[in-house]
């Protein structure tokens, strides 16, 4: 699961030809510490039914939006619906998408990078605030009055960040930290999908993850995600959660699934290719050749040799 970085988001949102509509790199920026811009959701709705859907990934940049309209915000193994005004917090470390039902969405949405508010916490990262920890799925639906308090602020940021006030990027961070202590403030949303759901749906990007990394198609290719661990921290779920839904939804253990789908590419690698044992075994991830004819007898009854004669 890739990143999207910010020079992307800017070429995937460019003004649109004829409207102006779209997301422009702030003025000045490149002279500040990190990264900041604050943008109108309907500007960037002209031409939307033109474009693919929001891929599901992770950004490099964290981003806070509140939207207005029917839509959905799928966020790791979270889905929500929002059925009128939502107030949603994305992370760097969690994959997710907005994917609006109708083009007539409006709100506001700001991105920045940590480095960004550095000068206005005293060194403490962002994600070390509650509002971006893991595990929990940050979208509030918020009433007309929350709508009405939280849109205000978004505005001053959006008459701000065009000013020539000298400390405009001071005045931003300060705007950007209410924007944060109010989100922290409100309750979940009741609409958080049922956990049957949830698990199937953390199942079913285990298995894409496992999936994608595969075939390999050179000895030089190795595996990215070899542990239980690695899959765990790309979905940002803890080990011992991944575990219990794989569990739950497939009756096997996260290392199992692992084991066998290495087992089974081993297998075709074995069979098909005149890769030497040891080159399949580094392009698998094995320390030695040792370990990985010890992991293939365990899986087969038979050692590598056996098995390719």
């Amino acid at each position: 699961m890739k990143f999207l970085s910010l020079e992307e988001l800017y070429i995937k949102f460019a003004p649109v030809a004829g409207t102006g509509f779209g997301l422009l790199r702030p003025q000045g920026m490149e002279r500040e510490i990190g990264h900041f811009n604050v943008c109108n959701v309907a500007d960037l709705m002209a031409g939307y039914h033109t474009k693919p859907p929001m891929s599901f990934d992770r950004r490099a940049f964290f981003k806070i939006s509140l939207v207005r309209g029917r839509s959905r915000v799928e966020y790791a193994d979270q889905v929500l619906d929002v059925k009128e005004s939502a107030l949603w917090f994305a992370t760097s470390r969690v994959p997710y998408r907005w994917l609006p039902h109708d083009p007539t969405q409006t709100g506001y949405f700001c991105i920045f990078t940590d480095e960004f508010l550095l000068p206005a916490k005293g060194g403490m990262v962002v994600e070390e605030l509650p509002i971006f920890q893991p595990g929990g799925c940050p979208v509030w639906e918020v009433t007309t009055t929350e709508y009405v308090a939280i849109e205000a602020i978004f505005e001053k940021m959006t008459q701000e960040i065009t000013s020539t006030y000298a400390y405009k990027y001071d005045l931003l961070r300060a705007y950007l930290l209410e924007l944060i202590y109010v989100g922290q403030k409100l309750q979940p949303a009741p609409a958080q999908a049922p956990a049957p759901a949830a698990s199937a749906r953390v199942t079913s990007l285990f298995i894409d993850l496992l999936e994608r990394q595969f075939p390999l198609a050179a000895p030089q290719q190795t595996l990215r995600l070899r542990t239980a661990a690695d899959y765990a921290d790309q979905l940002a779920v803890h080990v011992n959660h991944l575990n219990r839904v794989l569990k739950e939804t497939t009756g096997r253990t996260t290392t199992a699934l692992i084991s066998g789908r290495v087992a089974q590419e081993a297998k075709l690698l074995l069979k098909h290719t005149s890769w030497t044992v040891s080159e399949i075994a580094d392009s698998l991830g094995f320390a030695d050749v040792a370990h990985f004819c010890n992991f293939f007898k365990r899986q087969t009854g038979l050692v590598p040799g056996a098995f390719r004669e």
